[in-house]
């Protein structure tokens, strides 16, 4: 009776630092002074505003003035957060929550999912996830991969904020990152992606291919690439290197637009000082623009051309 009473008033005690209730249901609870924990068995739940967290078992650390701490989840717990439509889901093999900061982190085998009605719409898989449920704002770490909508992405570390109902307003991805979309793949050292304007970023040595239908690649070098998604249009700057076919070229500053008919990338717009290498043809001009159907290029201001191993003999040696 007395354990229970010292439980209980334990319960009371942290209740207060919190503006709604923490509703914790078990089998079995026990509580060791000596490890200054609460101890869960068998049928675990607890309820913390929106945050539900069940496990088959679990324990509650608890801090000398007597204030819960954090709640430790194991053996494949599993969390979820309801904001209307929209419901966030995690799984790993271990959750911890701390019941101060209301910082939910997932270690191990962790994946979280944000479904909207009954249709997934971002799911993310990593050694660790930490979510702070306040700022609702994620951290990912370690063999991030993210699938939103028709992306795809890969990264040492992502970051993505959302909105209080849900809703996402960036993604970052940090290191290695990788970013697939159709027939479109992109890479480099950090992406920001707006998930609202579909706009998205990537500095540090970024690299983008492009396959058009017939199979042929266009591929994007540069320091700084920036991708319009509802415009298929790319801008890149610093030390740009187009690659296509029989095509090289390379300038300051480039921007890549679609064709009117088949929306794919088609016309390059050279700025500044800038060369394009066809066999045996250097051209060296102020602006080039080259497109690939129909392939051709067309340089202007100050053009400079340079032929390659022309042949110089004589017509009566031949």
């Amino acid at each position: 009776m007395k354990r229970f009473l010292v439980f209980a008033l334990l319960i009371l005690s942290s209740l207060a630092v919190f503006s709604s209730d923490l509703i914790i249901e078990s089998k079995t609870q026990t509580f060791s002074n000596e490890e200054r924990k609460i101890k869960l068995d068998g049928g675990v739940k607890v309820k913390l505003d929106n945050l539900t967290v069940e496990s088959p078992k679990a324990d509650v650390s608890i801090r000398r003035n007597n204030k819960l701490d954090t709640a430790t989840f194991y053996d494949k717990p599993y969390a979820y957060e309801i904001n209307e439509n929209k419901k966030r889901e995690v799984k790993a093999n271990i959750l911890k929550v701390s019941l101060i900061n209301k910082v939910v982190r997932a270690e191990g085998e962790s994946q979280s999912i944000i479904t909207e009605g009954n249709t997934p719409i971002v799911v993310i898989n990593a050694d660790a996830q930490e979510y702070d449920t306040k700022s609702s704002v994620m951290v990912a770490t370690g063999a991030v991969t993210i699938k939103y909508k028709d992306i795809d992405t890969f990264s040492d570390k992502a970051v993505i904020i959302a909105d209080q109902k849900g809703g996402l307003q960036r993604i970052d991805l940090i290191g290695n990152a990788k970013v697939k979309q159709a027939q479109n793949e992109s890479e480099g050292h950090h992406f920001i992606y707006n998930p609202i304007t579909e706009e998205m970023s990537v500095s540090g040595n970024t690299k983008t291919v492009a396959i058009s239908d017939d199979g042929k690649k266009l591929i994007i070098h540069s320091d700084f690439q920036q991708y319009h998604k509802k415009q298929n249009s790319y801008v890149g700057s610093g030390h740009v290197k187009i690659w296509y076919d029989d095509y090289y070229a390379q300038g300051p500053k480039v921007s890549v637009f679609p064709d009117e008919k088949t929306g794919k990338p088609n016309a390059v717009y050279f700025v500044g000082r800038s060369k394009i290498v066809q066999q045996d043809k250097d051209i060296i001009a102020d602006k080039i623009k080259m497109t690939m159907d129909p392939k051709d290029f067309v340089a202007e201001g100050n053009v400079r051309t340079i032929i390659h191993n022309i042949d110089t003999k004589d017509e009566e040696d031949l």
